[in-house]
């Protein structure tokens, strides 16, 4: 399997909101025109993971801040669940870091999601608060987490 990365466009909303449907459907999943929203903001930056051109990953950072150092929050990682486990979470992952450009970078992470966890942890974030009933549908927990600037 090849995958190629590259940025998420607008015509990829509809699929994005299938995979978010795929993969959060207990946690108010993001509709297309979430996608769409958050891709014309001019502070926010999403990279999609491709298979034979369609979408099989995707994430965004946004920057925080008008001035530099800046901050930087990940607002979402996705992977189809039929090519999870082959480092295409990781690799969206690193772009994202890259984007952040040694940025101080924060997340939000459901408390059960150890595979997300260790991910995290893996690239540098550390656990530093509790959200009680974060996600709002399901009302379950998360994390927030921070890797500091480098």
């Amino acid at each position: 399997m090849t995958v190629e990365y590259g940025a998420l466009a607008t015509g990829d909303a509809d699929r994005c909101a299938q995979l978010e449907a795929q993969l959060f459907p207990g946690d108010d999943p993001w509709p297309a025109v979430a996608f769409i929203r958050e891709l014309e903001s001019a502070h926010n930056h999403y990279v999609a993971a491709r298979v034979d051109g369609e979408v099989v990953g995707y994430a965004g950072v946004s920057r925080l801040g008008r001035k530099p150092p800046y901050e930087y929050e990940i607002h979402t990682i996705g992977v189809d669940e039929r090519c999870q486990g082959q480092g295409i979470g990781r690799a969206l992952l690193d772009r994202l870091l890259e984007i952040a450009d040694g940025g101080t970078v924060f997340l939000e992470v459901r408390t059960d999601n150890a595979a997300a966890i260790g991910l995290y942890e893996s690239a540098g974030f550390a656990k530093i608060g509790l959200r009680k009933r974060y996600y709002r549908v399901s009302g379950a927990d998360a994390y927030t987490m921070k890797r500091e600037a480098s």
